[in-house]
């Protein structure tokens, strides 16, 4: 597999221009670019440029809506609800964190729950963003069926991410950033794009029996994280981001990876707190303490450490992306 080296404009350039050929308006691909990259930037490639030909190919077709502005609903002094109107899930993410941050430091806590959305992405970027204006945040993200109730073999729940950031006095915020399947279902859409095996241990075909054949798993279901304690924090976040938002459950969405079928209709929750009104001033010191106490244990890593490394790398080094990747994305752009 042969590489290009991309700087993080150019890569932003790219997608936005792919996107915005393909039935999207400046201000969504502009956005959708940022998240793209964003992953890419803190290495979940299976969410970062490799999803352009999927979205792109849904926004012209009309699974997605390309020029969709999501609205605000206010339902309580610390509550909204926001109608992403099947449009790309980000720019209703903007739109959430941005109300959060002065909600949640006027009521000490807030949420926002998101329904008709689309593909979450990344979500400890979403959750990052708010730790970065002071605030702890959590994240819950429904996706299609793709995990089966442990002892079944009929998928009912997605992978389900859950994320989770808190600022840290004098240093990067954590960063807790995990799907409900043994690994996100990305990963292996960017095996079957390459052509290549997953590892055992990630996902069952049909019939349930194990698979290395990423075709046979993306059409099976996953490995749940901790087995049944898996599944039973995918039915929580299914309960969260979709039956509280009224969303879609994920054996209600159609797939993230064409552009078959109706909308998803995805949904997602994103609480945000301001530590001071539960810990006061030390709080922030206080989670200082716990990232130190982390760092002295030998071999061990703060969550999000790796990605604040890897962030600054590559925005001074450039992207290293697959030329034949970089190649379609260019000739969708020129539509």
């Amino acid at each position: 597999m042969t590489q290009e080296i991309l700087t993080v404009e150019s890569a932003h350039a790219l997608v936005a221009a792919a996107l915005s050929a393909s039935n999207t308006s400046i201000e969504n691909a502009l956005c959708v670019a940022d998240a793209l990259v964003g992953a890419e930037l803190v290495g979940q490639s299976g969410h970062g440029l490799r999803r352009v030909a999927a979205y792109s190919a849904q926004a012209r077709a009309g699974k997605v809506d390309g020029h969709a502005v999501p609205r605000l609903i206010r339902t309580r002094p610390s509550a909204i609800h926001i109608d992403a109107a099947h449009g790309f899930a980000y720019p209703a993410f903007d739109l959430a964190t941005r109300e959060l941050r002065d909600m949640a430091r006027g009521q000490g806590i807030a949420a926002a729950g998101i329904f008709r959305s689309h593909h979450a992405g990344v979500t400890g970027l979403a959750v990052e963003a708010l730790a970065d204006a002071g605030l702890v945040a959590l994240m819950f993200a429904n996706a299609p069926a793709s995990i089966s109730p442990w002892g079944g073999r009929t998928p009912l729940y997605g992978t389900d991410p859950i994320a989770f950031a808190c600022p840290v006095e004098g240093g990067p915020p954590v960063v807790i950033d995990l799907s409900l399947s043994k690994v996100a279902r990305g990963k292996i859409m960017a095996a079957k794009q390459k052509g290549e095996p997953i590892p055992e241990g990630w996902a069952f075909d049909r019939e349930g029996n194990p698979t290395t054949d990423a075709n046979e798993a993306l059409a099976g279901t996953m490995v749940p994280t901790g087995d049944a304690k898996g599944t039973a924090l995918a039915l929580m976040v299914e309960l969260l981001a979709a039956g509280l938002t009224g969303a879609n459950f994920a054996y209600e969405q159609s797939s993230f990876f064409d552009a078959e079928g109706p909308p998803p209709g995805s949904g997602q929750l994103i609480i945000a707190i301001d530590p001071e009104a539960f810990g006061g001033v030390r709080a922030v010191a206080r989670f200082a303490e716990m990232a130190q106490a982390i760092e002295q244990v030998d071999g061990a890593r703060v969550p999000g450490a790796k990605r604040h490394e890897l962030r600054a790398r590559l925005k001074r080094d450039g992207i290293p992306l697959d030329s034949a990747l970089l190649d379609e994305i260019r000739q969708i752009a020129a539509r």
